[in-house]
């Protein structure tokens, strides 16, 4: 790659060493003081404050042999997040690194620290700090200091990587603005769908009625988790719909449990039937609701999830999943979910009260799902289409980075040159 040399990291760094969370752990955290970077801080190219942790002097002092300096490469070594990296902001500094960051202090006479930022995380540097020598790909649960000092990369002169950092930024400069505009219209596009719900469920008119759930419903009721738990699961039979499998308005498949006969068996009072409304009753997706799909039955629930069954002669269930996935109504719920004094939930009893407004006319009800369905439908294609483009984006980024360390993106200009 017309001249670039090849070193180990050891050879180009003054410093490489991760530190340690202080003792007491999240307990110990301070509102303000000296920064504690952690690996939640860490993505590719980019520093998130988000829940940026703060020490005081004294647990600073502890880690002082982990002092973060401007210009320093920190780079994720354990977990989910392994081998993600970027460049440190300033504004974070005075700061310190916990056990799960390792801090790269590049030379500045050999190698450029965003020009080492950007390298280790392109995909051909990326793919080799996440692929075990032991194992031949096998994904690494951590990377040594032993294994970071003998890392090896490729690099050209100061003058030349300073070249490629300035190529780099401009381009991701450019694809940051695409993907913030995209961005902005996929979340125009679902917002335009719930404010259409929002202003059918938010003002009923004329012709309308206001029912407590239990005056409409046939049944209401959760179930339990088979003794055993997860280890009593069968890979299969007879479907455990839980909490991660009901989103807003759509079923997710993925990590579907399944139960014997027998085990179905002891959860007889909750078998769930085509088009039974569930909803999520309790923890962090407390109020999520769909309709049971058809292709999953027969099922049970467990106890984190509720059935409600209604009087399709008087509400469709179609109108009552729209209904509970409103703004208008969904705040009632979480309202309810958020009153408990230990943990959300709602109640049997809670759902049996809550009220909620329909038209009398099933014909209404009817047109209504018809037209909520068809601009749904709409929304979901709009939304594809800017996803497909964010991945685009991002295919782009990592184009780059690969020809950025090819030698290809200043190739033209060495051979100009000769």
């Amino acid at each position: 790659m017309f001249g670039w040399r090849t070193e180990k990291l050891t050879n180009i760094t003054t410093k490489i060493g991760s530190g340690a969370t202080p003792k007491g752990g999240k307990k110990s955290y301070k509102s303000e003081g000296i920064s504690l970077i952690r690996s939640m801080n860490v993505h590719d190219g980019v520093f998130k404050y988000d829940d940026l942790a703060r020490i005081d002097d004294d647990q600073a002092d502890k880690l002082s042999n982990v002092v973060v300096e401007p210009h320093d490469v920190l780079l994720n070594i354990t977990g989910a997040s392994i081998a993600r990296c970027c460049v440190v902001p300033d504004e974070t500094l005075p700061a310190r690194v916990n056990q799960h960051v390792s801090i790269l202090r590049p030379d500045p006479d050999l190698i450029d620290s965003k020009f080492l930022g950007y390298i280790l995380i392109s995909p051909i540097y990326k793919k080799q700090l996440l692929t075990s020598g032991d194992k031949a790909g096998a994904t690494r649960e951590a990377l040594t200091k032993t294994q970071l000092q003998n890392f090896e990369i490729s690099f050209p002169s100061i003058q030349e990587q300073k070249h490629i950092v300035t190529i780099l930024d401009q381009a991701f400069a450019d694809i940051d603005r695409a993907r913030a505009l995209t961005e902005k219209n996929l979340k125009n596009a679902r917002e335009l769908f719930e404010s259409y719900l929002q202003q059918v469920f938010g003002q009923s008119g004329e012709g309308w009625n206001t029912s407590k759930l239990k005056s409409i419903t046939s049944k209401i009721g959760s179930g339990a988790t088979p003794k055993g738990g997860k280890a009593a699961y069968k890979v299969e039979g007879i479907s455990l719909i839980r909490s991660m499998n009901v989103y807003d308005r759509r079923f997710l498949e993925k990590d579907l449990a399944f139960i014997d006969d027998d085990q179905a068996e002891k959860l007889s009072n909750v078998i769930v039937e085509k088009n039974d409304v569930l909803l999520n009753i309790t923890g962090a997706s407390v109020a999520r609701c769909a309709l049971a799909p058809e292709e999953f039955l027969p099922a049970r629930v467990n106890q984190h999830v509720s059935i409600i069954r209604v009087n399709q002669e008087e509400l469709l269930p179609a109108f009552l999943n729209y209904a509970l996935t409103s703004k208008f109504y969904k705040d009632q719920l979480l309202g309810i979910g958020e009153s408990g004094s230990t943990r959300q939930a709602i109640t049997k009893k809670q759902i049996e009260e809550f009220e909620v407004s329909y038209p009398l006319s099933l014909d209404q009800q009817t047109r209504f799902i018809q037209q909520l369905e068809l601009l749904e439908s709409h929304v979901k294609e709009v939304q594809c289409i800017y996803e497909k483009k964010l991945h685009s984006l991002d295919e782009l980024k990592k184009s780059i980075l690969q020809m950025a360390f090819i030698g290809e993106l200043t190739k033209d200009s060495k051979e100009a040159a000769a």
